[in-house]
């Protein structure tokens, strides 16, 4: 029986168009002036900094080269952690600002509800960091859907597309894999997971899903009933 349902964002409960129109543009836009704004007085944003510069190798003290770092790894769209708690950080301020919305599916806000009024256990895995997640659900155009998550996770666990990622997951939940229901858009995620003893659901929203031997699914409705039926791949 599934008893907890562990999701992707990006493709999955919202628009990939949403992450890649809104929040990346805002964050090229404003992290030079957020960062010089902030790198002074606040401790985490200066932690953040300490990792950029160990990874890109820039020099600590050069602000503006840490700067140009940021900047190009926002057009890489590169996975870095630090980097993502300082869109993190910066979107929140955009959220609380009213400058945007975060975008979920209104399948996805109904359903997470009534997961979560079933007794589901509800958690979030996903690139973007913590904060940012808490902050797309947060300030949602469907409302606030946080109290109907548990917990999240982001790519301090690990790669999403990394079985071990899906095995500390577990660890840390405490719960058996053969419980727990992963949804993405990404088939190499679902892979990583099933590898770990997962149950999958593979979301295909805004795109004919590939010629595949797995079965697509275009909303939460599906997903549900995959759920209640229990007729899980």
């Amino acid at each position: 029986m599934i008893r907890v349902v562990l999701t992707d964002i990006e493709g999955t409960t919202s628009s990939i168009r949403f992450v890649h129109e809104v929040l990346f543009p805002y964050s090229a836009e404003h992290m030079a002036e957020f960062v010089r704004d902030h790198e002074a007085d606040d401790l985490e944003i200066r932690a953040q900094l300490d990792d950029v510069a160990r990874e890109s190798g820039a020099d600590r003290g050069d602000l503006e080269a840490l700067i140009d770092v940021l900047q190009q790894w926002i057009r890489e769209d590169r996975k870095a952690t630090s980097l993502k708690a300082l869109q993190g950080m910066l979107w929140e301020q955009g959220y609380e600002r009213g400058d945007f919305k975060g975008h979920v599916y209104e399948d996805a806000a109904h359903y997470l509800q009534l997961w979560h009024d079933r007794g589901l256990r509800l958690y979030v895995y996903s690139s973007g960091s913590v904060r940012a997640q808490q902050m797309i659900f947060g300030f949602s155009n469907c409302g606030d859907l946080t109290p109907f998550f548990s917990g999240y996770f982001d790519t301090r666990v690990g790669g999403k597309r990394e079985q071990a990622s899906y095995q500390a997951i577990l660890d840390e939940l405490g719960v058996e894999a053969h419980t727990v229901l992963f949804l993405s858009d990404v088939e190499a995620e679902l892979e990583a997971a099933e590898a770990a003893g997962m149950h999958t659901a593979w979301l295909v929203r805004e795109s004919d899903p590939p010629h595949t031997h797995r079965p697509a699914m275009a909303d939460f409705e599906a997903v549900d009933q995959l759920i209640r039926d229990r007729t899980l791949s």
